[in-house]
């Protein structure tokens, strides 16, 4: 059974098509703001036609959805299905509540924000679910599978099309708000992708390598790595200790290292997933790199 179906993740997906429906039509569609992907392409269709929005969303879905399946295969038409099926009925569904469909605000900036936001936690949660929001995300890939074309920049490129698209009868102040919303949401949507996973690296180098490398190991509960090094002007040769921390661990590690060796240096990173014992493994089910 594909991992797109587990009942957590087929959540996560109902989750974030909602989130993304709701945002879009509290703070979008009355505020008249661009957008990009399948959301801006049904604004100018809708523009210049009487066809509703959802309506377009949800035919226009399908079709990519039938060109994914059969250009990309079955396996990934599965992570879409959901997606390509559930977004447009939420969006008719908030559509159809005076309430919402009228919006909370009429500051465009608010709503540029609010919508960001909307838009990037959707994208972000079902993206972690390990699917696809189906739409204007399979175009790109199926041209990435005939022509080799980067993904990355097809999407961008779409997108831009899109705003363009929206430009031709949008006022000068909605050009500017919709460039902010994607902004919003590009943002947002980045650090929906790391949340929870973002960790943090140090690098020591010391004198007293022995001890710091016990107290990380023992008091910290923390593994660690010995990497051989030498220095760039005494060319003296030793250890220097790489671990990964939780990022609340960052000061107590910063004590504990100052206390042993007042003199270590120390190097501290970001880096944004780490996976393994300790992280995504318990701790019982690997050998670790003490």
């Amino acid at each position: 059974m594909n991992s797109v179906f587990k009942l957590s993740n087929i959540f996560m997906i109902l989750l974030g098509n909602a989130a993304m429906a709701l945002g879009i039509v509290m703070f979008i569609l009355p505020n008249g703001l661009m957008t990009g992907g399948t959301t801006g392409l049904s604004l100018i269709v809708g523009h210049y036609t009487s066809l509703p929005i959802s309506a377009f969303v949800f035919l226009f879905n399908a079709v990519m959805f039938i060109l994914g399946l059969v250009v990309l295969g079955r396996a990934f038409a599965m992570t879409t299905l959901l997606s390509t099926f559930f977004y447009p009925v939420a969006l008719e569904f908030f559509q159809r509540i005076p309430a919402v469909a009228e919006g909370i605000t009429g500051d465009r900036l608010l709503s540029s924000l609010f919508g960001g936001l909307f838009i990037g936690f959707a994208l972000g949660i079902v993206i972690r679910a390990g699917a696809s929001t189906g739409g204007m995300d399979i175009p790109p890939l199926i041209l990435n599978k005939k022509l080799g074309l980067p993904v990355s920049g097809l999407l961008y490129a779409f997108d831009i099309v899109i705003l363009i698209g929206q430009m031709l009868f949008s006022d000068k102040e909605a050009i500017l708000y919709g460039i902010l919303l994607v902004m919003t949401y590009t943002i947002v949507l980045d650090k929906v992708l790391v949340f929870g996973r973002a960790q943090t690296q140090v690098k020591i180098i010391s004198d007293r390598v022995e001890e710091i490398n016990t107290a990380i190991n023992r008091e910290m509960d923390r593994g660690s790595t010995l990497i051989h090094t030498a220095t760039g002007y005494l060319k003296k040769e030793q250890d220097m200790i790489m671990t990964v921390i939780s990022n609340r661990q960052l000061a107590h590690l910063n004590r504990l290292v100052t206390e042993i060796d007042p003199n270590a240096f120390m190097v501290v990173a970001k880096v944004n997933e780490v996976s393994g014992k300790g992280f995504t493994l318990p701790k019982h089910q690997a050998a670790g790199h003490r």
